[in-house]
C-alpha cells in the first residue's frame, strides 16, 4: 500500500546536558579558528582557490555571543522533533537544534543511514562554542561549524513540488547577515530525501558566502568519491595536494587508516557528477549527491590515535562506536568563501539515500560500479528535474508554523524593508533581545539599561553603527558604539567611545573590560591587568558576568606576574564556579604560578573535565608538561596532531 508523505511532531528523549546561558561578554578578540592555512602553501594553490581562501575570512564572532554555559551532566531530556515519512524513509529533524537531521532510516531494510549520537553533549566546536555530533547539519556563515548548531530555526509546512508537503527550515545567519532556507521533502515511493537549499543576499553590496552540508556516518566504512586527488589539511595547518585513494602507502578512503584528525577535500573533476558515499564491508550505506553548484566533497576523520579516540568518547559515550564525516560544499575546501553578488542568491538541490554496491577493490573499478549503481537508482537527470521543480516552489509562503526561530531576521526586515518571499520574518518573533534595537530604530535613541547591569548583545553592521553614531551619547549607547567601531576595525575610535562612556555610567565594568581587551590586543599588558582588576572590583555581587570576567581577569593578572591579585580574584568566585572543570584548570595554573606544583598536579590526579575544551586546544597538555615529564594521562589526551618536529 502506498503511504502518502507526512510531516508530524514527535519527541526524542536522550541523555542530554543543559546548554546553559551564553557568555555575557562581547567576543572582541580575534576568532580562535584552527582552520587557517600556512602562508607557505598559498603560492601553490590554483588561482580561484587562492582568491577564495583570501576572500573576507571571518575575523570576529560579533554580533553573537559565545555559547559556553553547558556542562557534562547528562539526564533524560525531551527534545522536540519533526518527522517526515513516506513508505521508504523516515527522517527525524530537530528544529530547535539547528534543524539537524538526527536520523535517516531506510524502512524496507530497517537500516540507519547516518551516525546517530545516543546522547546530546555540547562541545566547543562551533564558531561560537556549543556544537554536538551526529546526523546531517547545515553549516552556513564562515569556515567552521555554524553558530546555529544549537539554536532554533523557523519551521513550517510548505507545498512540495509533487503536490504533497515539505518541511521548510529558515533563519537569518547573523555573521554574514544572510537569510537562508532548507526545504526537505520525500516524493512518494522515493528512496531519497531531497533538500532544496537557497542562500540570499538582499544587500546592495556583495557578501562572502559559505556552505557545507555535514553528514556523520559510522567510521567503519569506505568513502567513495569520484576523484583521484585531494587537498589534505591537518591540524598542523598545512594544505597540500595528495593522491587518492592511497597516500604514504596507505589507503586513506578507510577512515581508521589515518592516525590523526584530518580533512580530505576531494578534487572532483569539472563535468563529473557530484556525489560521495560511505559504505560498509557488505557494500551498504549512504550516498549524497547534488546539482553541480555544490561542487566540493570532503571526508573528515578523527584518526586512530589516542587523541582522536578521546574526542570520540568526549562527544558521545564510550563503547557506542565512532564516526567520520562526509561533506558537500560550495567551494573546493572549507578554507574558502564564495562571493555572492548584491541582490542575488545561490541555490541547489541535494539528495540523500541508500546505496548498495561493492566498496572494496581497485579504485577506478569501484568508482565506475558505484556511479553506475547511483545512476540506476537516482539518475542525474532526475536530480536536475527535481531542482527545477523545487525552484518553482521556493517562494511558496509557509503554512502551519511548526517551530519558531529568533527575532533577528524580523528586526533586519523592519530596518531595511526587504521582501523575502517564502521566508517570512514576522514581527511577532521580536523579543527582549531585539527590544532596545527596535527602540533605536523607531526613536533614534538607545534606551537606558534595566536593573540587571549586564548589557545585551551589540549589533555591529554598518546601518546599526550609523544609528548609534547619531543617537544621544548616553553611556550605554557609547558602550555599544565602541563595540561596533571595534568590529569595523576602527580601534582608536572604539577606545574613545568606551572612555567617554565611563564618567556617567551606572556600572563601569562593561566598558572597563572592553578597554582591557583593547590594551591586551595592543600589547599594553600591565594596563590591561589594571583595567581587568578595576572591572572585576566594579562587578555587583551575584552578577551573571562574574565567572566569565573572573576567568579573563585571572589570565591577565598572571600574564604580568601579579599572582596575589589573581588569587584575590579567584577567592571572590563562588564555590560552584570554582568547582567547574574550566576553573579547576585555572586553579592548577594559579597554583603553579604560586610555586605549588605538587598541589597543581594533585588537581590532575583528582580528575576534572573542561566542558568547553576547544577543538585543537593544547591548554591541558601544555600545563601538564610544565608540571612533569611523565606521559600525559589518557583522560586528558585530546591532541589532534603529531608532535612538532625540530
Amino acid at each position: 500500500m502506498e503511504i502518502v508523505t507526512t510531516i508530524r511532531r514527535a519527541v526524542v528523549t536522550l541523555p542530554a546536558a543543559e546548554l546553559g546561558p551564553d557568555n555575557p561578554l562581547p567576543p572582541l578578540r580575534p576568532l580562535d579558528e584552527v582552520h587557517r592555512i600556512d602562508e607557505r602553501d598559498k603560492a601553490g594553490l590554483p588561482r580561484d582557490m587562492a582568491r577564495q581562501v583570501g576572500h573576507e575570512p571571518l575575523r570576529s564572532l560579533l554580533p553573537l555571543r559565545v555559547r559556553d554555559g553547558y556542562d557534562r551532566q547528562r539526564a533524560p531530556r525531551e527534545i522536540d522533533a519533526l518527522v517526515l515519512e513516506n513508505d521508504r524513509l523516515e527522517v527525524t529533524v530537530l528544529p530547535a537544534l539547528g534543524g539537524r537531521i538526527s536520523s535517516l532510516r531506510h524502512k524496507p531494510t530497517d537500516r540507519q543511514l547516518l551516525y546517530v549520537n545516543p546522547v546530546f553533549q555540547p562541545a566547543d566546536f562551533a564558531l561560537n562554542g556549543a556544537w554536538y555530533s551526529g546526523g546531517i547539519e547545515w553549516n552556513i556563515g564562515a569556515t567552521g561549524h555554524t553558530t546555529l548548531s544549537c539554536a532554533p530555526l523557523h519551521a513550517a509546512r510548505v507545498p512540495a513540488p509533487d503536490g504533497g508537503e515539505m518541511l521548510r527550515l529558515w533563519e537569518w545567519e547573523r555573521l554574514r547577515d544572510l537569510p537562508f532556507q532548507v526545504d526537505l521533502w520525500l516524493p512518494d515511493g522515493s528512496d531519497f530525501l531531497y533538500a532544496g537549499i537557497r542562500v540570499r543576499n538582499p544587500h546592495q553590496r556583495p557578501r562572502p558566502t559559505y556552505w557545507w552540508s555535514n553528514i556523520a556516518v559510522p567510521e567503519e566504512r569506505r568513502v567513495l568519491v569520484p576523484a583521484d586527488e585531494a587537498w589534505h589539511f591537518g591540524y598542523e595547518r598545512r594544505l597540500r595536494k595528495v593522491p587518492v585513494p592511497a597516500y604514504d602507502g596507505v589507503d586513506r578512503t578507510y577512515p581508521l587508516n589515518s592516525d590523526y584528525a584530518a580533512d580530505w577535500f576531494y578534487d572532483v573533476p569539472d563535468g563529473r557528477r557530484r556525489w560521495i558515499a560511505a559504505l560498509d564491508a557488505d557494500g551498504h550505506g549512504l550516498v549524497q549527491t547534488s546539482t553541480d553548484v555544490l561542487r566540493g566533497r570532503k571526508l573528515f576523520v578523527w584518526g586512530s590515535g589516542t587523541g582522536g579516540r578521546r574526542w570520540q568518547e568526549w562527544l558521545t559515550e564510550p563503547g557506542t562506536g565512532g564516526y567520520c564525516e562526509i561533506q558537500a560544499g560550495l567551494a573546493r575546501t572549507q578554507l574558502e568563501h564564495v562571493r555572492l553578488e548584491a541582490e542575488s542568491e545561490v541555490s541547489w538541490l541535494e539528495a540523500y539515500g541508500p546505496l548498495d554496491t561493492d566498496a572494496d577493490g581497485d579504485w577506478p573499478a569501484v568508482l565506475d560500479a558505484a556511479e553506475a549503481r547511483l545512476e540506476a537508482v537516482l539518475p542525474r537527470a532526475d536530480v536536475e528535474a527535481a531542482y527545477a521543480a523545487w525552484r518553482a516552489c521556493a517562494d511558496a509562503e509557509p503554512g502551519e508554523t511548526l517551530s519558531t526561530g529568533s527575532g533577528w531576521g524580523a528586526l533586519e526586515v523592519l530596518r531595511a524593508g526587504w521582501k523575502l518571499p517564502g521566508t517570512p520574518f514576522a514581527e511577532s518573533t521580536l523579543g527582549d533581545a531585539q527590544a532596545p534595537w527596535l527602540e533605536l530604530l523607531r526613536s533614534g535613541s538607545f534606551p537606558e539599561p534595566g536593573p540587571v547591569g549586564v548589557p545585551g548583545e551589540t549589533l555591529v553592521a554598518p546601518p546599526w553603527r550609523d544609528l548609534l553614531e547619531t543617537a544621544p551619547a548616553t553611556p550605554l549607547a557609547e558602550y555599544h558604539l565602541g563595540i561596533a567601531q571595534w568590529h569595523a576595525g576602527d580601534r582608536a575610535q572604539a577606545v574613545r567611545s568606551w572612555e567617554r562612556s565611563l564618567p556617567g555610567a551606572a556600572v563601569r565594568w562593561p566598558s572597563l573590560r572592553c578597554l582591557a581587551v583593547a590594551d591586551m590586543e595592543s600589547g599594553h599588558l600591565a594596563r590591561a591587568a589594571d583595567r581587568y582588576a578595576e572591572a572585576f572590583a566594579d562587578l555587583p555581587g551575584g552578577s551573571t558576568a562574574t565567572a566569565a570576567l573572573g576567568r579573563e581577569a585571572i589570565a591577565a593578572l598572571l600574564a604580568v606576574g601579579r599572582v596575589p591579585e589573581a588569587r584575590g580574584v579567584w577567592e571572590r568566585l563562588d564555590e560552584a564556579t570554582r568547582s567547574r572543570g574550566r576553573f579547576r584548570l585555572i586553579e592548577a595554573t594559579l597554583l603553579l604560578a604560586e610555586g605549588r606544583s605538587q598541589e597543581a598536579r594533585g588537581i590532575f590526579e583528582s580528575g576534572f573535565e573542561v566542558p568547553d575544551l576547544r577543538e585543537g586546544a593544547t591548554d591541558i597538555d601544555r600545563l601538564w608538561s610544565r608540571l612533569t615529564d611523565d606521559p600525559l594521562p589518557a583522560r586528558y589526551d585530546f591532541r589532534m596532531r603529531p608532535a612538532p618536529t625540530e
